[in-house]
């Protein structure tokens, strides 16, 4: 159990204060000057200033999709990452709709919010653990009451199946509404949400893979690098349909 839990505490303590630099060297992005290419740095930059918040540093992952991520426990501590497919596949207003989703992830702390969530999924997690450890050794060592303690056991193993999966449940259906609330939040800096949509149409068509990406970093993404299954249920980001549904009724306006 102290293992358990020293373990849980120290992952989420090194995801927290170190987590952006991971997602970034796993990513295999880049960093990026003004010099090199100003017309990122200065989109990133006036998107910043329209939200009042910090200068990111701006990163470049080198795959052809569409995708982009922000990183950082906190807007002065951030990373934002866009790959080279979308800064040569996305027109203007696209690829600012996109860098003002990720701000807006930024902004509304959610690697913070989303750090605090995989913490208590861990803890429930060891929870179910300690009680399958101690209720079913507890009954097999007493042996006084049979049918009690065939009871605990098969709510032991019940807890120890079903509470993790419901824990990850909780863990995927949160994330899926922070990528909603980026949306909103990212509209509300562009006042222009037809671009984010279309941003979001080309990925759907032309895809989103990084080749480098994994399962702990894809609810980082704008759009889910690697493939999900089973109906969505495990997916970290809600369909990509819904989301453009949504961002054209915020503009009231319907495909052009």
């Amino acid at each position: 159990m102290v293992i358990a839990l020293l373990y849980s505490i120290g992952s989420a303590l090194v995801g927290y204060y170190s987590g952006d630099k991971i997602a970034l060297w796993t990513s295999g992005a880049v960093p990026v000057t003004k010099e090199q290419n100003p017309y990122l740095v200065r989109i990133v930059e006036n998107l910043a200033i329209t939200g009042g918040l910090p200068m990111p540093k701006v990163f470049i992952i080198p795959d052809d999709d569409i995708n982009a991520f922000a990183a950082g426990r906190d807007p002065q501590h951030a990373s934002l990452a866009v790959t080279q497919g979308a800064l040569t596949k996305l027109e203007n207003e696209e690829l600012e709709g996109v860098i003002a989703h990720e701000l807006s992830h930024i902004g509304n702390y959610d690697i913070r919010f989303m750090t605090l969530v995989i913490v208590l999924v861990g803890t429930v997690m060891v929870l179910s653990d300690i009680f399958w450890r101690t209720r079913f050794l507890g009954g097999r060592r007493g042996g006084s009451n049979n049918n009690g303690g065939n009871v605990l056991f098969i709510i032991g193993l019940a807890l120890l199946i079903l509470s993790p999966l419901f824990a990850q449940l909780i863990k995927f259906a949160v994330s899926r509404k922070r990528e909603y609330l980026a949306d909103a939040s990212g509209v509300l800096l562009t006042r222009y949400p037809e671009g984010l949509a279309r941003a979001l149409e080309k990925i759907k068509t032309q895809g989103a893979r990084i080749e480098r990406a994994t399962k702990s970093t894809a609810h980082l993404y704008i759009a889910n690098p690697m493939s999900s299954s089973f109906g969505g249920f495990f997916s970290t980001h809600p369909p990509i349909d819904k989301r453009i549904t949504a961002l054209r009724q915020m503009g009231g306006t319907g495909a052009n």
